[in-house]
């Protein structure tokens, strides 16, 4: 099912968010295809655009000013976001392999993945190099260099590779490594060098451009090493292989000539003698009608072409169309790649050399024309159109309503139908709708207690493997926050109607992902039913297991115990951000991931740490889930505002207004907190009714237990858990909850 309601006739799948992918999803986002779904799977979920990489590593940019959030692009195409690593492909059956999750099918694939510098030609050189590709990986290893700069363990520095990329990086990593040394007094000698290779500095460009670096590189004391190749990297050198010997370095960076990625040889599909994808004029793979490819990660047949992005943009437009012309039997158009492309390269600071048709210009002037090219790219794929929020009496059947527990009725919904109910008298109920608690207990005459819960609900992002994962796990927390074992379980799913294939691939796919978690947990997928309706959906009965002494409730929270909580809060905002492309890719990530955690282990920590009252934090939010317990054991609590852990981007979101549908409904239990007026104004307010999936479990735990109680739960994997309050005694006639902004306020 697409976006639009529409069946899915054909799966167009993108591999790799590189800088012509980007492009085809915009396009397609703005001129859709009837009966096409778009799906994109990448490992990196903010893709770096290269123009400004050098500027990001100079700091004259934020990592967001530099980077394309593929969350927003996608949620704007309409295309599903698959954040994960393909390993292979399966031509003959038309699948993508993925590292995490099952095959993927496709009608079109299209290849966007790049490249990465070739250490594995040189010995040592994967051991002892930091490679510059891929670009996420080598961020995050640019931030450990520049620790160790400035913490005085590394001052030489050698970049190898004497292309525009290798000297640009290396003026930009000598003019933010210096200006951070000055900032904090040291003015040690910073020694940097350049390895340029056999063929020399800039040997594709013209002499004049060429004799502006080498000016640059003299007068910034730059050591630059021509005509000679590095032979071997050991620790702390590089080694030529003219007779020059060794050069001292205590980080080695790798830039040089590219190599595709390792899993296109198995493939089958046909590679140039480096291993890269030939393509012919229509970017389409060669002998293929349904592979295309595009990027650093190409051999083009016509003729070679230079390893850059201003190709890569340039071949995105043709790449969209004839992704498009494939779609729907019309001619290809051939990509004319530009016979004189124009090279800006910046000197670190905020100066650049520009060459094209034999001209060359340098000066400040040139670095602003470079920064306003680079700025109104990414302003095509930053300054998306905005999607409107939901009116607040919007019809249930809005499409911008949220899945996940914030689909649940709201509480005081439920609590009136509930009690208008009266279930069949049945003596083996122990707990049931007479004492609701998160899950219902029956007797089995035996020594374990039978416990019976039951989750359904939309799905909130349009993964089905993680979708069924998440469904799983959410269903498992009532088991859990009982203190049972999950013994089995029932699938109850809905699929949208469609191509029988799709059908059964979604389905399979949200399948094998609940069934993962379920396994995890140890618990048998026993059976269910299967039926189409309008949305994706999902939900479990599941039974489990519990000694009488084991038995957790809601109730039994005593004072003075202290509020444990086990995971972060907001995954309904987030949610709602990502459904009107507010939400940052690595927002939405964290917030899957953590309701991909199970709390089984947490709960055996809580209960060996003596907890006495215990549930799941869900549909209700914190407050209303606390509201339920304080009730069960007639106590009041005191929760501590900055204590509780929030999830990435929740804050920034909730500031602007972004909530989910059910939060109107949560916040009426705004009446069982005290001085309520006063708690509206402080920014966390909102969060603390946000509708959680899959969130964490809360508990009392004795107050001497909680510092051993938390530690355990971090090492287990809950990095966020944190007492967050206390179990107070209950003012007769007063609201039972009060909030404290910080463990200092009065």
């Amino acid at each position: 099912m697409r976006a639009d309601g529409s069946p899915a006739v054909k799966d167009v799948v993108l591999v790799g968010a590189g800088h012509a992918h980007v492009q085809v999803l915009r396009r397609f986002a703005m001129r859709p295809l009837p009966g096409v779904r778009l799906t994109l799977i990448s490992r990196e979920l903010h893709t770096p655009y290269s123009g400004m990489l050098p500027g990001l590593i100079a700091g004259h940019y934020r990592f967001d000013d530099a980077h394309i959030d593929t969350a927003p692009l996608a949620r704007f195409a309409g295309a599903r976001l698959y954040g994960d690593e393909v390993t292979g492909l399966d031509l003959a059956r038309r699948l993508v392999l993925c590292r995490q999750r099952p095959p993927v099918p496709y009608d079109i694939l299209s290849l966007d993945i790049g490249s990465r510098p070739n250490t594995g030609a040189v010995p040592g050189a994967a051991e002892h190099a930091i490679p510059v590709k891929p670009i996420d990986g080598f961020l995050a290893r640019f931030e450990a260099l520049r620790a160790r700069v400035l913490a005085g363990r590394s001052r030489r520095v050698l970049v190898v590779g004497g292309g525009a990329g290798g000297v640009e990086l290396l003026l930009a990593l000598e003019h933010r490594l210096r200006r951070d040394l000055a900032a904090t007094g040291d003015d040690a000698a910073l020694g940097c060098t350049l390895v340029a290779g056999a063929t020399g500095l800039l040997p594709a460009f013209p002499r004049a451009f060429r004799d502006r670096f080498v000016a640059v590189l003299e007068r910034r004391g730059i050591a630059l090493h021509e005509g000679a190749r590095v032979a071997a990297v050991e620790p702390g050198a590089v080694m030529l292989d003219d007779g020059r010997g060794r050069i001292p370095a205590d980080e080695i960076l790798w830039t040089t000539e590219a190599s595709p990625a390792g899993w296109l040889a198995g493939t089958g599909l046909a590679l140039d003698a480096q291993g890269f994808v030939r393509v012919d004029a229509t970017l389409r793979a060669a002998g293929r009608d349904d592979v295309f490819a595009a990027g650093d990660t190409i051999a083009f047949d016509p003729h070679p072409l230079p390893r850059s992005g201003v190709y890569a943009v340039r071949a995105g437009p043709v790449l969209a169309d004839n992704i498009r012309a494939a779609l729907t039997g019309q001619r290809l158009r051939p990509y004319r790649p530009q016979r004189d492309a124009l090279y800006i390269v910046s000197t670190g600071a905020k100066h650049a050399i520009a060459t094209r048709n034999g001209l060359t210009v340098a000066g400040d002037w040139v670095w602003r024309w470079k920064d306003w090219i680079d700025r109104r790219f990414m302003r095509r794929f930053i300054a998306l159109p905005a999607m409107p929020a939901p009116p607040a009496d919007a019809p249930r059947a809005d499409a911008m309503r949220c899945g996940g527990c914030g689909a649940k009725l709201g509480a005081t919904t439920l609590a009136r139908v509930l009690g208008g109910l009266a279930p069949a008298p049945n003596p083996d109920v122990l707990v049931g709708l007479d004492a609701p608690d998160d899950a219902a207990v029956v007797e089995t005459g035996g020594p374990l207690l039978a416990v019976h819960t039951v989750d359904h609900f939309r799905a909130m992002i349009d993964d089905p493997w993680r979708f069924g994962m998440i469904a799983a796990n959410h269903a498992l927390g009532d088991i859990h926050a009982m203190g049972a074992k999950p013994h089995t379980a029932l699938a109850i799913a809905t699929v949208p109607f469609g191509d029988e294939a799709k059908v059964e691939a979604d389905l399979a796919a949200m399948l094998a992902g609940a069934n993962a978690m379920l396994r995890a947990s140890g618990c048998a997928l026993v059976g269910g039913h299967t039926g189409e309706g309008a949305e994706l959906a999902l939900g479990f009965a599941v039974e489990g297991r519990v000694s009488r002494d084991a038995l957790m409730r809601k109730g039994g929270l005593v004072p003075g115990d202290v509020l444990v909580l086990t995971k972060a809060i907001g995954t309904g905002v987030v949610l709602a951000g990502h459904m009107r492309g507010l939400a940052r890719a690595r927002w939405l990530e964290a917030t899957l991931v953590a309701m991909c955690v199970p709390s089984g282990p947490a709960a055996a920590i809580l209960a060996a740490h003596g907890a006495r009252g215990m549930t799941d934090v869900t549909g209700f939010g914190l407050i209303g889930h606390l509201v339920e317990m304080t009730r069960a054991s007639g106590v009041g609590a005191e929760l501590v505002l900055d204590r509780i852990p929030v999830l990435p981007g929740a804050r920034e979101l909730a500031a602007r207004g972004v909530a989910s549908s059910l939060l109107p409904q949560n916040l009426r239990l705004r009446e069982a907190i005290r001085d309520p007026a006063d708690a509206e104004a402080l920014p966390m307010f909102p969060l603390l009714f946000d509708p959680q999936t899959a969130g964490g479990l809360l508990a009392g735990v004795p107050a001497e237990r909680a510092d051993a109680c938390v530690t355990a739960l971090c090492a287990a994997g809950y990095a966020e858990a944190a007492v967050i309050g206390t179990v107070r005694p209950r003012a007769d006639g007063a609201p039972p909850i009060t909030l404290r902004a910080s463990a200092d306020a009065a």
